[in-house]
């Protein structure tokens, strides 16, 4: 029989925040066997730059998409799978261990269909926003996007919190400034190409979207367009 007073010392992770980490940490451990040689043999090697070429997102292919206003479904799904495709070890990681600890958050104060959605609509417009504010034919891969979305929420969430104390609300914005803060001191001594434009973009998407899916935001927003 179950104590029905029993606490886990640990509160369980949300459904779709495991089922998004597994995804990625899936595709990461198949080619991390790969290049170990374990499975695969010695063409898996090159596993990786073949997921990158055929599921990354190209800012060529996406002007191309546009100049000729053709958009071919596996194009177009690009702007979903590269989320979950990265460029080794260290790059997944990071980006699973943001996704576990922001998703957890975001999913206690909004719900598990707001993770979902603002996961995949901060790593789509992400893209999209930065295709169209660069001309950058490197090719972009990873969650960071979509996790900086997550930041986004995030910090929607202690911009709140921060108001109804009557406290300062732009220490709600401490995390996004600190990672931007790395990238800028990363880029001085490191060529660390354009990406964080498109996480950037990404954070602005997801915070925005809470006005809209955090609990009672919704209702706000319609009283205020109804006495418009």
């Amino acid at each position: 029989m179950t104590d029905p007073d029993f606490q886990p010392p640990v509160n369980p992770m949300p459904a779709v925040v495991t089922l998004l980490f597994l995804a990625i940490a899936g595709v990461e451990a198949g080619l991390f066997l790969a290049e170990a040689g374990i499975i695969g043999g010695p063409g898996a090697v090159g596993w990786r730059l073949a997921l990158v070429r055929d599921y990354g997102f190209s800012n060529d292919l996406f002007d191309w998409m546009i100049e000729n206003w053709r958009f071919p479904a596996s194009e177009v799904l690009r702007v979903v799978s590269y989320s979950f495709v990265h460029l080794g070890f260290t790059h997944a990681i990071f980006a699973m261990v943001l996704l576990l600890a922001l998703g957890k958050m975001v999913a206690e104060a909004m719900g598990q269909v707001a993770v979902l959605v603002i996961f995949f609509a901060s790593g789509i417009m992400g893209v999209v926003l930065y295709a169209l504010a660069l001309d950058d034919p490197i090719w972009l891969v990873g969650a960071y996007p979509n996790v900086y979305g997550l930041i986004g929420a995030y910090s929607f969430v202690m911009w709140r919190r921060l108001a109804s104390r009557g406290d300062q609300q732009y220490r709600a914005f401490s995390l996004i400034a600190i990672l931007m803060g790395i990238q800028l001191l990363w880029g001085m001594f490191f060529e660390s190409g354009t990406q964080w434009l498109a996480e950037l973009f990404g954070f602005f998407v997801g915070f925005g979207l809470c006005f809209v899916l955090a609990p009672g935001e919704w209702a706000k927003l319609r009283g205020r367009v109804r006495h418009r």
